[in-house]
């Protein structure tokens, strides 16, 4: 099953990438990249594809079985639980999270993941090659799949947010006037509800991962039709810096 979940999440990467691909407006994008960008994008995509999915079944799975050594597979749980929890109440801790990297304490490593000047697909995991060890998900997914019995359904929840991630990150916009917008634009959050987060003309808003309640919970959804003029912010930071901040 983690297997169809790393199938799944890469194919929502392809598809994506294609659709950018074809889309004129994203090829311009991607023709406007520089080479510091097309290496930051390459470098975060394989850590967080490649890296931490490998650090996640290794050394942290290791470290969960060292300190809780009698409590693998103890969680037994109904599957839609267990979806829950992987797809809503993660989702809360990584909106505290996501607020936290956004802190004065942590702000400065978290800012080379909005150095992205366009939303596409290629730039979800731009960040400092030890950023994921900050993210929520590595720990407590990790955790999870280490305690519970059967982990398919939560484990369908990691992909979907994933998934979720990949799309968030594009410019892929559901048609306002459809079916499917009118149903996911009041709990989901989306690409344009995203771009705003990464904006320089609004800051501290649209934290949220999959749903926007945590947002309109805690007053931080900024709601607009339009999509915004400018992406990212500019920094004084070196490639090194950006890639190994502040241990460079």
């Amino acid at each position: 099953m983690h297997n169809l979940a790393q199938i799944i999440i890469f194919i929502t990467f392809i598809v994506l990438l294609v659709w950018t691909i074809n889309n004129q407006f994203g090829r311009t994008q991607l023709k406007s990249k520089n080479r510091e960008d097309w290496l930051l994008d390459t470098v975060g995509l394989m850590i967080q594809g490649i890296v931490i999915p490998l650090l996640q079944a290794t050394v942290v799975y290791g470290l969960y079985h060292h300190l809780l050594p009698n409590s693998q597979g103890i969680l037994k749980i109904a599957p839609i639980l267990a979806f829950i929890i992987s797809f809503i109440l993660v989702d809360y801790l990584y909106y505290w999270n996501h607020r936290l990297l956004h802190s004065k304490f942590l702000w400065s490593v978290h800012q080379v993941h909005h150095t992205v000047t366009q939303m596409d697909v290629l730039g979800t995991s731009r960040n400092t090659l030890w950023t994921s060890l900050l993210i929520v998900y590595l720990w407590i997914h990790t955790l999870f799949l280490y305690l519970l019995s059967d982990s398919t359904a939560y484990l369908l929840g990691v992909s979907l947010t994933s998934a979720l991630d990949l799309w968030r990150h594009s410019r892929l916009m559901i048609d306002e006037n459809s079916w499917l917008y009118q149903f996911v634009f009041p709990w989901l959050i989306l690409p344009q509800d995203h771009a705003w987060h990464h904006c320089s003309e609004v800051f501290n808003c649209n934290y949220g991962a999959n749903l926007k309640l945590w947002d309109k919970l805690h007053k931080t959804y900024y709601e607009t039709q339009d999509l915004p003029s400018v992406i990212g912010i500019s920094t004084s930071l070196t490639l090194s810096q950006k890639l190994l901040f502040p241990f460079s």
